[in-house]
């Protein structure tokens, strides 16, 4: 079944198409909001994603297994274009006159969450990571694609995604961890201890 939506997606079937969608829409809005923590941003990413993915449809092999993976690397690369269109748009709004107070829309944005608190905390341990590292832990941990698919859909070696995947579980846990143990603070050197994961080696 696979093979054959392969092959009609490529042939630009309409038909095929919608199947594409309403079989992994959820998919990417999901790897979309864990990119962003940003639910209309994740919003126009699969927007943008499924018109790519039309646009690059003569890209897609014939032979294959589900399309997930193609679709889920055409997010990432959609959310790494919009995050640099926000930042220039950015730069140009601090370039404007100031006349009046801008709004501030964070306290809005935090209350569509249903734990607040935690969320805030997960997102600013995520903070810390590269945003390399934060597309494959996207895609391994949370998508649930192996080492192999992870480095197709972003285009790199397996050797990269594993060594990114490690970098960004081993901070995690070094963030998430309670500040203090044993009467002493995280980070003392006589005494903090990196914890090791499995599937860090």
């Amino acid at each position: 079944m696979d093979t054959n939506l392969r092959k009609r997606i490529r042939a630009g079937d309409h038909g095929a198409f919608a199947e594409l969608f309403d079989a992994y829409a959820r998919s990417v809005y999901n790897h979309a909001f864990r990119l962003t923590g940003e639910w209309s941003v994740a919003e126009e990413v699969v927007s943008l994603t499924f018109l790519e993915a039309w646009r690059l449809r003569e890209r897609i092999d014939e032979e294959g297994g589900s399309p997930r993976p193609w679709l889920l690397g055409i997010a990432t690369n959609v959310t790494r274009n919009l995050r640099r269109a926000s930042r220039r748009h950015a730069a140009a709004v601090a370039r404007l006159p100031r006349d009046e107070t801008v709004r501030d829309f964070a306290d809005e944005v935090a209350e569509r969450f249903d734990d607040a608190a935690q969320l805030a905390l997960v997102r600013t341990a995520l903070t810390q990571l590269r945003r390399a590292e934060r597309e494959v832990l996207a895609l391994c941990v949370w998508s649930g694609l192996d080492y192999r698919t992870a480095a197709e859909s972003l285009g790199v070696p397996v050797g990269t995604v594993r060594s990114r995947l490690s970098r960004a579980r081993t901070k995690l846990a070094n963030y998430m961890e309670p500040p203090y143990e044993d009467g002493q603070m995280r980070g003392d050197r006589n005494t903090a201890v990196v914890p090791i994961r499995e599937g860090n080696r």
